[in-house]
């Protein structure tokens, strides 16, 4: 499918050669910026040298009398020495020069300020004399010229990122403007037929295009300057002429997609057609199809100015079309270049070393990129690995960090170590909540409430079975959980002293949920109850296994009579109940079993059969601390009470109520 398909060092090396040969490896250029205007995150050129002192004379540190200190010695409480104001002691405020006189300064709160006869002046900052009671050293509370900045030093290297306080001390050093590298000018093409702008009404086959907005942002914040330009469609010609014409105008141009190999994927031929070809295929996942190449512009075809022979280079990437794959495209690839033309260093995210949740395996001869949820249990930094694809969009928002597992691991076990760089601080992650188990749209509100209250909820819908399981592992503060126990008609109680064997718990109910059949608005296949499944006409989604839907489902069946093999679709799974709402509203269901609110998202019908309790299993070293509080303090919050019953089959009556504890206490 691809011309090759290569190591990543061995791309990023052809690049680098590439970059060599056409003068590209440095910064593209410099300008002059007064140091008040436009200069916050841009890098600098050049080094900053200090062109006077700070301060750049000697002055007062405190509010008092400066004096000369040898005529202070021997001061002290039993023995007074007095002064006169003018010949001995001047009144100075903090920050105005020393006089010549002086080499110290005794602060006004230190001293007895006296009128001619003896007694308290009725001005303390004019009086006649002051007396002291302790000696003072040679430049005591003075601010000695040079002592913070001496004059022809280094402030600020070049390649240093102007922050809001580098800007006080350049114009503190005596400069008033600075030369900064110029931002790298990028442009963003995208191509497809299918693609829409975003904010259109879409039809089936449309995809809203978003890809640039995120490559754009990802220039912006390396400190590029990017330009999305409009969609360009899968035409050979068109996408050669929209590339043609940025290589005159810019110094980055980013295809997005048509990288591949397909029917309609030119990105290749293009870079082929207008320039040089030196990449095309990278082992990496996600992002195999990534599109290297540079484009050559002469003065007789530009209409931009060029000398008579010159010839200017447009290094071009062809990134990949699915979202994650773009994203990655950008971080591997885009930011080491932006970063080589501002003289800066390439971004370095804080790394910490994490206890993988759950397996993965990698393809053996690629470099597999893993975003993972992270989160501190105990003494331990957990990484759970989210939903791969490449177009899973929503693991980009949903990620902690990044793990890169190296081509040949083929995966890691569940319980690795391996090395995570952080997209949030290790503050965040100390105020994670980490939860598993069943998922339920209450676990998203919360989500979004905790945000009020300095904390974060991060959850991994893995079922109520495998969420208790890693409950046992000590992967999570709590799980979500809704097992019914057949034999006593009780909820999870039975499944907790089963799977958390002699791990002290505590089962804290969070609300009551109608659980039913999902079907299409008006319910054109007339399906009202399980006997339905088995007809011909009716396809069926499922739930994974181990999950308490599902568990409810078969138990159900059985009570009927139904055979699991009787039902089309019943191996057909799903990790959400959205998800299976969504199988529904897409048409590539009929029905599913899932709870009442999915209806409200996805415009559905439901079909109610069972009244269900759902709980939170919580990790009873954990359940009275710090962490947890705000957690329960919704519980009590009338909003949030009240945003949950308004959800379709939703009873907030149990909301916060213990349960049990176990195992039991002893008595």
């Amino acid at each position: 499918m691809y011309l090759e398909d290569i190591p990543l060092p061995e791309a990023l090396s052809r690049l680098d050669k590439a970059l060599e040969a056409a003068n590209l490896s440095g910064i593209l250029g410099q300008e002059q910026l007064p140091v008040d205007k436009y200069v916050l995150g841009r890098t600098l050129a050049e080094p900053v040298w200090a062109k006077i002192s700070s301060p750049h004379y000697h002055s007062a540190a405190m509010d008092g009398f400066a004096v000369r200190s040898v005529e202070t010695e021997g001061a002290m409480a039993t023995q007074p020495v007095n002064l006169l104001v003018e010949d001995q002691a001047l009144y100075i405020d903090t920050g105005n020069p020393l006089p010549e006189f002086a080499d110290a300064v005794i602060p006004i709160e230190n001293v007895e300020s006296l009128d001619p006869d003896g007694n308290p002046a009725v001005d303390p900052r004019h009086p006649h004399e002051i007396r002291i009671r302790s000696a003072v050293t040679p430049w005591m509370h003075v601010r000695t010229l040079g002592e913070d900045i001496v004059a022809t030093e280094l402030v600020l290297p070049a390649g240093h990122m102007l922050r809001p306080i580098d800007l006080g001390v350049i114009a503190a050093s005596g400069n008033s403007d600075v030369r900064v590298a110029l931002r790298p000018r990028v442009a963003i093409i995208p191509t497809g037929s299918e693609l829409v702008p975003i904010g259109s009404q879409v039809s089936p086959g449309d995809i809203i295009e978003f890809n640039s907005l995120v490559l754009a942002g990802q220039v912006e914040e390396w400190g590029g300057d990017a330009t999305r330009l409009p969609i360009t469609a899968d035409d050979f010609e068109l996408i050669c002429d929209s590339v043609r014409q940025a290589a005159m105008d810019y110094d980055l141009i980013l295809i997005n997609a048509g990288s591949s190999a397909g029917s309609e994927d030119f990105s290749a031929r293009v870079v082929q057609e207008l320039g040089e070809l030196f990449v095309h295929g990278v082992a990496v996942r996600p992002g195999h199809p990534v599109i290297l190449g540079m484009l050559e512009t002469s003065s007789r075809d530009s209409e931009i100015e060029l000398e008579e022979g010159v010839k200017k280079y447009t290094p071009v990437i062809g990134v990949p079309g699915y979202p994650v794959s773009a994203a990655i495209t950008g971080e591997i690839f885009v930011e080491p270049l932006l970063a080589r033309w501002l003289g800066r260093s390439s971004v370095s995210a804080p790394t910490i070393r994490a206890t993988l949740t759950r397996k993965i395996t990698s393809p053996p001869g690629d470099d597999d990129y893993v975003r993972v949820a992270v989160g501190q249990v105990g003494e331990r930094i957990l990484a759970a690995p989210l939903a791969r694809g490449a177009g899973v969009i929503t693991s980009l928002v949903r990620a902690d960090g990044l793990a890169l597992l190296p081509r040949g691991s083929q995966g890691l076990p569940a319980g690795s170590e391996l090395e995570v760089r952080l997209y949030r601080s290790q503050e965040e992650i100390n105020k994670t909540i980490f939860a598993t188990g069943s998922h339920d749209i209450t676990l998203d509100l919360i989500a979004q409430f905790l945000h009020g209250h300095d904390r974060r909820l991060t959850a991994s819908n893995v079922g109520s079975i495998a969420g208790l399981v890693s409950l046992s592992k000590k992967e999570a503060h709590l799980a979500g959980s809704h097992l019914l126990d057949p034999a006593t008609g009780e909820f999870n109680l039975s499944y907790v002293e089963r799977y958390l064997v002699d791990i002290p718990v505590t089962v804290v109910a969070l609300v009551g949920r109608e659980q039913g059949l999902l079907v299409a608005k008006g319910n054109p296949k007339q399906i009202k109850s399980l006997a339905d499944l088995t007809r011909e006409d009716v396809r069926f989604v499922n739930r994974q296994r181990g999950a308490g839907t599902r568990v409810l489902l078969d138990y159900q069946l059985e009570q009927l009579g139904v055979s699991k093999g009787d039902i089309r679709g019943y191996d057909s799974q799903e990790f959400t109940h959205l998800a299976v709402g969504a199988a529904i509203a897409s048409g590539r269901a009929d029905c599913g079993m899932g709870i009442a609110a999915v209806t409200q998202s996805l415009e559905l019908d439901f079909v109610p059969l069972f009244a269900e309790r759902y709980d939170l299993v919580i990790l009873q070293e954990f359940f009275n601390s710090s962490l947890m509080k705000p957690l329960f303090g919704l519980f009590e919050n009338g909003e949030f009470r009240r945003v949950v019953a308004s959800l379709p089959g939703y009873d907030t009556e149990p909301m916060g109520k213990v349960i049990a504890e176990l195992p039991a206490k002893q008595e």
